[in-house]
Order: C-alpha cells, then sequence, then structure tokens
C-alpha cells in the first residue's frame, strides 16, 4: 500500500496530530532525558552548542536508522490489521534498547498513551482490541496505532513523533545543564529544517528488503547505561 502524504491533510487532522503530540499530553516524555543527564553529568553536554550536538547526533543515529523506521513499519502494520508484524516489530524495538530504563521508558509510555487513548476514543475498538494483545507494548506501537486510525498521512505522523522527541530532549537540556528557554527555541529552529529529510529516510529505510535498521550508537549505549548508577539524578532515564 502506498503511504499517503501530508500534503492536502485536512485542519481537523491536523489539529488532532497537534493534541498527539503536544508536550501537555500526559504521558510522561518530561520525565525522561535517555541519557543526556548522564551525559550533562560527564561533562560531554555543558551549553546550547553540545546539546545541540547530542541532540542531533542522537537524532542521526538512534532515531533515524532504527526507532523512525520501526515507526513507518508499525504504521503500515496497521493499516494492514497484521498482528504478527505488529508484534515482531514493537518485540524487535523492546529488545534494540540499550538498558533497563530506555526499556521501560518505551513501556511505561506506551501503556500511558495506550489508556488515555481509550479514555478518549482515540481508534476503533477492534484497534484496541488488537493493540492489548500485541506484546510488547511499546510507545511507537500505540504512537503509530492512534496516527493511523485517524487516518494521519504518514510522514505527518512520523514527523510530529520526531517533533515531540525534539521538544522533549531540549526540555530535558533547560532542566539538566541548565539553559534558557530562547536557546532551547534555538536548537529546536537548527533541528527542525532536518526533519523533511530525515522522515525521507526514515521511509527509505522501513520500504528496502529487508528493513535497513541499525542500532550501533556505542557512546549513547554506555552514557544512556551509566544513569541508572548516576548518584543525583532529575531524570528517569
Amino acid at each position: 500500500m502506498k503511504a499517503r502524504t501530508a500534503r492536502g491533510m485536512s485542519l481537523e487532522r491536523l489539529a488532532a496530530l497537534q493534541q498527539l503530540s503536544s508536550p501537555a499530553l500526559p504521558i510522561g516524555g518530561f520525565s525522561y532525558s535517555q541519557g543526556l543527564e548522564s551525559a550533562v553529568e560527564l561533562g560531554l553536554v555543558h551549553d546550547p552548542d553540545s546539546a545541540c550536538g547530542w541532540i542531533d547526533a542522537q537524532l542521526h543515529t538512534a532515531m533515524i536508522e532504527a526507532e523512525a523506521p520501526i515507526w513507518c513499519l508499525l504504521y503500515r502494520a496497521w493499516e494492514r490489521v497484521d498482528a504478527a508484524a505488529l508484534a515482531r516489530w514493537s518485540g524487535w524495538f523492546q529488545a534494540s534498547r540499550e538498558n533497563r530504563e530506555i526499556r521501560e521508558e518505551t513501556r511505561q509510555m506506551g501503556k500511558s498513551l495506550a489508556s488515555l487513548a481509550a479514555e478518549l476514543g482515540w481508534g476503533s475498538p477492534a484497534q484496541h482490541t488488537l493493540l492489548q494483545r500485541v506484546e510488547p507494548m511499546t510507545l511507537p506501537l500505540v504512537h503509530s496505532m492512534v496516527c493511523a486510525a485517524w487516518q494521519i498521512p504518514l510522514d505527518a505522523g512520523l514527523a510530529a513523533y520526531l517533533l515531540t522527541w525534539l521538544e522533549n530532549q531540549t526540555t530535558a537540556a533547560i532542566k539538566s545543564i541548565p539553559i534558557g528557554q530562547v536557546a532551547a527555541q534555538r536548537i529546536l529552529q537548527g533541528l527542525r529544517p532536518k526533519l523533511p529529510a530525515l522522515v525521507a529516510e526514515a521511509e527509505r529505510r522501513s520500504t528496502a528488503q529487508p528493513p535497513d535498521l541499525m542500532t550501533l550508537a556505542p557512546q549513547y549505549g554506555i552514557i544512556a547505561a551509566r544513569h541508572e548508577s548516576q548518584f543525583s539524578r532529575l531524570f528517569r532515564s
């Protein structure tokens, strides 16, 4: 099935996608730093420029080479109602997480979003029944379900997923370095224009045979794992 594109998306769907992507969404994204706090503790991130470099590096590796293509594969599996593919790729994603905290993060946020979606009627009863049967319940699994249920175009849904991740990272930088709100917005402004090309790259990786996935990010994995034993911290990962 050819993926829909964001061109011509209705205002209703655009507003729905903005709600799904809001930092106010009560799924706990604000409580995680995904290793950034540990990078601050080690002195690798210490100002707006080094924060931008760290976030940009994770965006181009951990996100675009693995998590974003997995989101695409899950989205298409929801369109096909392919339970086997949903379980396969959600399980693959969970297994690719580098440490316990990162695995717990995607499960907690996925379950929180699933609960919210059920409460607000985001998705059909059949979709929610299938969702409850898929293990593990990860964040990209549930987020892609909501986008598919609302018929949000794949590229728009993925762009929103990535922008939400970027906003969570800049919020973590504000609290942990710390930096100011304007500096954080400059980081977003610098990275946001890269999203169209990165979305296209993630789509390309997801349609390759086999999917072109790579999880090699050793510095990120080591630093994120160090956070589990960090003495003083603000974030859960």
